[in-house]
């Protein structure tokens, strides 16, 4: 009760004035129309593979229908149910994720544009496409087949539908456009499927919607940032805005705690005083005032502080809490002054800090999100991404989930480092068939060099190969001495020999084996008994010396022949023996064959062949040219894996390198293409069946595929050589027809094997040739018959006598099988069970093989814990040694490790040797991403949040990291609140806090636009989607508008009446909405020439579709060979632009497209919200190889010519000439309305002092819509060309938070790239200044060979001289006698900036000096002043720039120029400033606001004559067409 009278007390003092609320909301649409929830779904589903994707399709073949009977909601319901067929509870919960964030909208649009292209035919719901041919009926696909053949088939992409028919790769390809669950689409889809079946076409399916809708869908998946600004300088315009159009949602944020009064719980027990509670609330907000500024020493804490507060509420609200403190941190910052910091909890941080740092590399502050151990950048990653990574994830839970690994063991099993796939197997080279020339740690010829092997860490120039007394390089050479590819071969090992390479050389001599063969009938057979001869009379460094000399008397291009051998014998070695040497009774013939040996059973490729420290060279990578090269690159490359080693310990002065080499994991004992091949396919065991039968082949063929497997694992007997643990870490079925020969021989090899080595074990399936019958498992049943009931010794000997060629005749002579037993089975068992065995478990067998397996009756294969190698062909032998290989691989991939977790768990041999099989086999088909890293805490109880998952169902490990009050902490609070509603997870979050803050860790409000489920209002209707809200802002302070996308967007402001770049809440009634649009997505690339490996400078490219091949263009940076295009969701063309870049250089390969890489078209298909990078390998042409992009002849008029386009249409040539001449380009960036003010001022200026035409370039990312909607009445008033150029920062360059400072930026650091290559000269001019003469003159000043030329800084104010920063401590040291310049105004030659790389230069200097935060503070300026000894500034005339601030009143009267500097000691504010100094402002100010007026006031007119009367029933329509 007494709560009850304080509260109403309160009420009193409130006066009842309820004004609307204040706020910011911002939203960003996608530039393409709103796509259907289904066609989405289909996308998602696709992802899981081809045959589900056809399987929805069909299920959902006519489901459009009820659309119109149901409510929106209850259609989404519809396909989610319908999605949930095909998907677990887990996979429908991130089907909603991704429904909600559109993240498969692009790809649908890609589908859409692609149609587009065709086009479509009018009035068309569907159609289809048969190599360029269109119809819209199903009655015409027969018509249009029947010559099909003829015209060219048409381009398929990565990621089309395909039907899964008989496939084969001479039919017609057809083309379906439709969209999924309408009639129209049956109809096709029922004709093209059969005929797919039949084997008559290929049916490939894209989407299309043949009448969008209108509406634009908002995205989410971004941040929006309301910063704080200075307002040292008043920079705000005083211009009125009216805004008619306000929409507000007050229900935002109730739930919180306003000075000790908890309003969401009053409202709840007092919903009578509802409004007079919202009242009170926003009174107490008000006279809190929370922005006074903070004392330092109240800041210190605040870290600690917040995170003592979030630790101290119920754990289910305290995400919500973070989020809260550290996205509104300014208006609660005081309020967390209060909060005090438990001692322990202080400790406990700080000794996890400690803890984290040394393992993980995390420092205090630092913000890291770890989902299940893989560490999610968040500065790369963004919600689309996590997406796919919780997709990733889903399939390896589940599996995991569904074998019976729950709990810890989950988490360990995933922990489990599985070892990447190597692409680079080496091959063991300790063998005693390789012949060394030299040993470099023993031969006197390298006596003189150090032997430490920490001589590798001492540094040398760049390209100098150490030389040190270590085998640390060993270079093998499989040769066949006749060949003439060894002549050379052989001249370079010498090569190398001579000129001390550090590199040690061993031979292998591939010669006859043949008995019978003498040195006189085989060259090779002499040339190496000669070799034996030599080494036995001096030494084998001698023979190969000699063998080098023999070499030398071929000539390149023939072979080597008995003669020069005869002939170099007779010559060197007079006295000696011809025939005893070479002929057939030679005493010099041992060893012959163990070169050959070596060579066969290596398994490596076709001769010569070279290893290098056993990894073998590819066969392009043997061409003697190429070799001397490689190898030395080789050199360099491995150079920096051992200094690795040596600082890590793992190689020290006690070790022997070759050894060391040896022992990696990626050495094996024989190189066998199928089982090292990268490429591998593994069974999914992971499936529960209901029915475990396969006596009942019926029921058996009806099971998918994952079901059929998972029988086979439970019903499979093995022959086993158990370890001492019982347990097999390796299991291995072979596949094949016993009856034939080729069959058992692969068993035969597999029990050998198995004989030899523990630890595995194996399981035989039957694929017999024809249909099972009783005569053609003769042999397959005895073995599962003695499986059954022998022991596993004897059944495993007895299965190898079985299979012995002499038994199968004993068997066709009429010997009863079980007279093959060994003594002392047990005959009767067996007898009786081989006598019983049907043979139906065998036809489940052969449809295992046909369906999972994919194999034809009678083809052999090996499953090697799940991973598949074959089918073999007929003749391909798979030897013990292969298996033995294929153990080494499979264990050293994960099965060791699995083994180990299993064998904790305790279980049963079989089931245990089942599990690893399983486990194994899922582990390693998951695709390989980075190391999973295992976080943990020493101490969790006062500072890590923990969130428990929900039981007996899959869970995500989720650990955070991160100090409350950090831009990350904004981010990953809400990415944390909308993961755990999406998945289980069990989730950890330490407060990682700093100590000893000096400044507010935090200048802005924060929203993440993110939501979990596509959400609905009341009606039932689609909600118009996710929106960031700031409400209850404070009003005092100023502050701009940032949106943080994914790197590859590219978003403009769309709408939005206020200022966005200056919001000032006290002068705005209601909410300040800005909306935005998504205008493109980037195609990112890297480009080099192939022939100089740099990038090639000045070189553009152009992206089109095939309809409109020039719509954007760019040139290549030297930075890396970095080139962005802006793009949309479709299929693009990028080629080189018509003119020079085409004219000198072709594209040769580029990967990361969608075209073959040898193709001559890139084809980019942009399908999703990533990031899509390309790279792009060119060369000149032939006869162009001198000629240089960037040269001064490329004035010619061809290249004008190429950009016209972009200029706005092609001008004829000698108009072009002239045009070229007289224009005047200038370029300004201005961000906010004051400023737009002003640079429409100074363009004014500028228009009125000169005759010659001029075009202004504006840099657009910063405009606002206002100034974008009104340039254009501008320009057709004044007579003055405009473009609005754009470029995305590049994410390899470090990136700047304060939109100030960015805008600075692109002042700058891309100067070379904004701008076509037809301008030459450009003309920065500040938006606040005004002009007074004729810039030409500035143009046509002559720079001196300088790029660009400035204006110094003025030093005639002499009142000022305290503030000139430039005349001491470090500018004045760096500068010398040189002028600091000011960059209000700067004129470039581009020709000369893009020649001497001037960007590239500016952007290196900006990476390195930009780390550090307190150095470049006026960004745009410092650059080139601190690059002045690198890039000259040419200082141009003082009177071009007079500033008040600096210069005096005397000058004034000569100034061209007069720039509104901020004067730091008056701060006067720039408006008063500009109708103080400059008496023509105010005339040039009214002109233009005369102006604007007339345009608004005809928009006014315009829009009343075009709005219709409101009616009813069409917006009813509208709501249904929402999906």
């Amino acid at each position: 009760m007494k709560n009850i009278i304080v509260l109403s007390l309160l009420l009193l003092n409130v006066h009842h004035v309820l004004s609307a609320p204040k706020g910011v909301t911002a939203s960003l649409k996608a530039k393409w129309s709103m796509t259907p929830f289904l066609l989405e779904t289909s996308e998602f589903i696709g992802e899981d593979g081809n045959e589900k994707f056809w399987q929805f399709v069909d299920t959902v073949k006519e489901l459009t229908v009820y659309k119109h009977g149901e409510s929106v909601r209850s259609y989404y319901n519809l396909i989610l149910k319908k999605a949930g067929q095909f998907l677990t509870d887990l996979q429908v919960n991130l089907l909603k994720f991704a429904l909600a964030l559109r993240s498969y909208s692009p790809a649908v649009h890609a589908s859409q544009q692609i149609a587009s292209d065709e086009p479509p035919p009018e009035a068309c719901a569907a159609f289809v496409s048969i190599h360029g041919q269109h119809s819209c009926s199903a009655k015409e696909i027969k018509k249009l087949l029947k010559a099909a053949a003829g015209r060219p088939k048409p381009y398929l992409y990565k990621n089309d539908h395909i039907y899964p028919g008989v496939n084969k790769t001479d039919l017609p390809v057809v083309t379906l456009y439709a969209e999924i669950g309408t009639k129209k689409f049956t109809t096709f889809h029922k004709v093209l499927s059969e005929k797919a079946d039949e084997g008559k076409l290929i049916y490939v399916l894209r989407h299309f919607v043949a009448e969008p809708k209108p509406r634009k869908m908002l995205l989410s998946g971004y941040g929006v940032e309301l910063a704080i600004k200075s307002t040292e300088y008043k920079a705000v315009d005083d211009t009125k805005v009216t805004d008619s159009k306000t929409v507000t949602h007050a229900e935002d944020d109730n739930n919180d705690e306003v000075q000790g009064f908890l309003f969401g719980t009053l409202k709840k027990s007092h919903p009578e005083i509802q409004e007079q509670l919202i009242e009170l609330r926003r009174h107490l907000l008000e006279s809190t005032n929370d922005m006074v500024p903070l004392k330092v020493w109240e800041m210190q804490d605040l870290s600690f502080q917040a995170a003592a507060r979030i630790m101290s509420v119920p754990k289910f609200d305290a995400l919500k809490l973070m989020r809260d403190l550290s996205q509104n941190f300014p208006s609660k910052a005081r309020s967390l002054t209060r909060v005090a910091v438990k001692q322990e909890m202080r400790k406990e941080i700080e000794e996890n800090q400690k803890h984290l740092s040394e393992t993980i590399g995390v420092h205090p502050g630092d913000g890291e999100l770890f989902i299940n151990g893989l560490h999610i950048d968040l500065d790369i990653h963004n919600p689309f991404s996590i997406l796919d990574i919780l997709r990733g994830e889903a399939r390896v839970l589940e599996g995991l989930h569904n074998l019976g690994i729950k709990g810890e063991h989950q988490v360990k099993m995933l922990r489990l480092p599985v070892n990447a796939v190597d692409d680079s197997y080496a091959l063991d080279i300790r063998h005693p068939a390789i012949m060394w020339i030299n040993d470099i740690e023993n031969d006197p010829v390298y006596r003189s060099w150090p032997t430490g092997v920490q001589e590798l860490l001492r540094a040398t120039f760049p390209g100098v190969i150490r030389q040190i007394r270590r085998n640390f390089f060993n270079l093998v050479l499989f040769l066949d001495p006749v060949r003439e590819e060894s002549v050379e071969l052989v001249k370079l090992a010498e090569l190398f020999y001579k000129h001390k390479i550090p590199l040690r050389i061993g031979f292998v001599f591939v010669v006859n084996t043949k008995d019978e063969i003498d040195g006189f009938s085989d060259a090779g057979v002499g040339f190496y008994r000669l070799l034996n001869y030599i080494a036995d009379e001096y030494d084998l460094s001698q023979a190969l010396m000699s063998m080098l000399s023999l070499y030398n008397k071929v000539e390149v291009g023939e072979t080597l022949s008995i003669d020069t051998v005869t002939a170099y014998l007779k010559r060197k070695f007079p006295k000696a023996n011809a025939e005893r040497i070479l002929g057939v009774e030679s005493e010099y013939d041992y060893k012959r064959q163990d070169g050959a040996l070596f060579y066969k059973k290596s398994g490596l490729g076709a001769l010569p062949l070279a290893l290098f420290n056993g990894v073998p060279l590819s066969p392009d990578e043997m061409d003697p040219d190429e070799l001397e090269t490689i190898i030395l690159q080789r050199i360099m490359d491995t150079t920096t894996t051992f200094q690795r080693a040596v600082f890590m310990g793992q190689l020290t002065e006690g070790s022997d390198v070759v050894d060391y080499l040896m022992e990696q994991a990626n050495v094996v004992p024989r190189m066998n293409p199928l089982i090292l091949s990268t490429d591998r396919q593994y069974l999914d065991f992971t499936a529960k069946p209901v029915v475990d039968d396969w006596e009942d082949t019926t029921m058996f063929s009806y099971l998918d595929s994952r079901d059929k497997t998972a029988v086979m694992a439970k019903r499979m007997k093995y022959f086993t050589n158990s370890d001492e643990d019982g347990m097999s870490a390796v299991t291995m079925w072979i596949v094949g027809d016993f009856e034939k020969v080729s069959g058992r021989k692969l068993l035969l090899n597999a029990l050998k094997h198995v004989k030899a080595s523990p630890g595995v074990r194996v399981g035989v399936i039957d694929n017999p040739s024809g249909k099972p019958s009783e005569d053609n498992t003769v042999l397959y049943r005895a073995i599962w018959a003695s499986l059954l009931t022998l022991k596993n010794k004897a059944a495993r000997e007895f299965v190898q006598k079985l299979l012995k060629e002499e038994s199968i005749q004993l068997l066709q002579q009429g010997t009863k099988m079980k007279h093959l037993l060994i003594q002392g089975t047990d005959e009767d068992a067996f007898e009786k069970k081989f006598n019983t065995l049907e043979v139906d478990f065998v036809r489940s067998q052969q449809l295992f093989c046909r369906d999972v397996l994919k194999l034809i009756p009678g083809q052999r294969a090996v499953i090697s814990n799940g991973r598949k190698l074959g089918p073999f062909e007929e003749q391909e032998e798979f030897t013990v040694e292969d298996f033995q290989l294929l153990e080494k691989i499979t264990l050293s991939g994960s099965a060791e490790k699995v083994k180990a977790k299993v064998k904790q768990m305790g279980m049963k041999t079989k089931l245990a040797s089942d599990l690893v099989m399983k486990v194994d086999a899922l582990l390693t088909a998951a695709p390989k991403g980075e190391v999973r890293r295992d976080v943990h805490f020493i101490k969790d109880s006062h500072s890590v949040l923990r969130l428990s998952p929900r039981e007996n169902e899959v869970f995500y490990d989720v650990v955070a990291i991160a100090d409350p009050l950090t831009r990350e902490a904004q981010k990953m609070s809400s990415l944390l609140i909308v993961l755990s509603q999406v998945v289980n997870v069990r989730l950890q979050v330490f407060m990682n806090c700093r100590a000893k803050l000096s400044e507010m860790p935090l200048k802005s409000f924060y929203r993440f636009v993110l939501e979990s489920d596509v959400t609905f209002l009341a009606n039932d209707t689609v909600s118009p989607g996710p929106v960031a809200r700031f409400m209850e802002l404070p009003e005092s302070p100023l502050l701009t508008l940032n949106m943080i996308t994914p790197e590859s967007w590219m978003v403009q402001a769309v709408r939005s009446p206020h200022d966005l770049d200056n919001i000032h809440l006290q002068e705005v009634s209601g909410v300040v909405t800005a909306e935005y649009e998504l205008e493109h997505l980037l195609l990112e690339g890297h480009c080099f020439d192939l022939s100089t490996g740099q990038p090639p400078r000045g070189l553009q490219f152009t992206l089109g579709m095939s309809r409109d091949p020039l719509m954007y263009d760019t040139i290549v940076m030297a930075n890396l060979g970095y080139f962005q295009l802006k793009a949309n969701p479709g299929a693009w063309t990028l080629r080189l632009r018509k003119g020079r870049s085409e004219d000198i250089y072709q594209i040769l390969t580029h990967d990361g497209t969608d075209s073959p890489a040898d193709a001559g078209d890139v084809i980019a298909v942009l399908n999703s919200f990533h990031s899509k990078i390309i790279k792009v390998r060119v060369q000149k042409k032939a006869e162009k190889i001198n000629e240089d992009l960037l040269s001064e002849n490329s004035e010619s008029k061809g290249i004008w010519d190429s950009i016209a386009s972009i200029t706005g249409g092609g001008s004829k040539k000698d108009d072009g000439e002239k045009q070229k001449e007289d224009v005047l380009n200038i370029f300004s960036v201005a961000s906010g309305h004051l400023y737009e003010r002003f640079l429409r001022i100074m363009m004014l200026s500028v228009l009125r002092h000169t005759k010659t035409p001029v075009k202004f370039w504006f840099l657009k990312n910063y405009l606002s819509p206002s100034f974008k909607d009104t340039i254009s009445h501008m320009a057709e008033s004044y007579g003055f060309q405009y473009e609005l150029v754009q470029y995305k920062w590049p994410r390899w360059l470090h990136q700047q938070t304060e939109k100030q400072r960015i805008i600075w930026g692109y002042k700058i650091l891309f100067l070379d790239v904004l701008f076509p290559l037809a301008v030459d000269k450009i003309i920065f001019v500040d938006a606040d200044q005004i002009v007074r003469a004729d810039l030409k003159e500035l143009r046509d000043l002559d720079l001196e060979g300088a790029p660009y030329g400035y204006t110094p800084f003025c030093d005639s104010r002499r009142e000022m001289e305290g503030y000139r920063f430039w005349k001491s401590g470090y500018w004045a040291s760096h500068l010398g006698h040189r002028k600091y310049h000011i960059s209000a105004l700067y004129v470039v030659d581009l020709k000369k900036f893009r020649k001497i790389a001037a960007g590239d230069r500016l952007r290196g200097q900006y990476q390195a000096l930009s780390q550090d935060p307190n150095s470049l503070s006026n960004l745009d300026q410092d650059l080139p002043n601190n690059m002045i000894h690198q890039v000259v500034i040419k200082s141009l005339p003082q009177e071009w720039l007079w500033c008040e601030t600096w210069c005096d009143d005397a000058s004034k009267v000569t100034a061209k120029t007069i720039d509104l500097c901020n004067n730091p000691k008056t701060k006067e504010p720039k408006l008063t400033a500009a109708a103080r100094i400059v008496p023509e402002w105010v005339e040039y100010d009214n002109e233009i606001k005369q102006l604007l007026r007339r345009v608004q006031e005809q928009e006014d007119a315009a829009a009343q004559r075009q709005t219709p009367p409101p009616s009813q029933h069409k917006k009813v329509d509208n709501r249904r067409d929402e999906l």
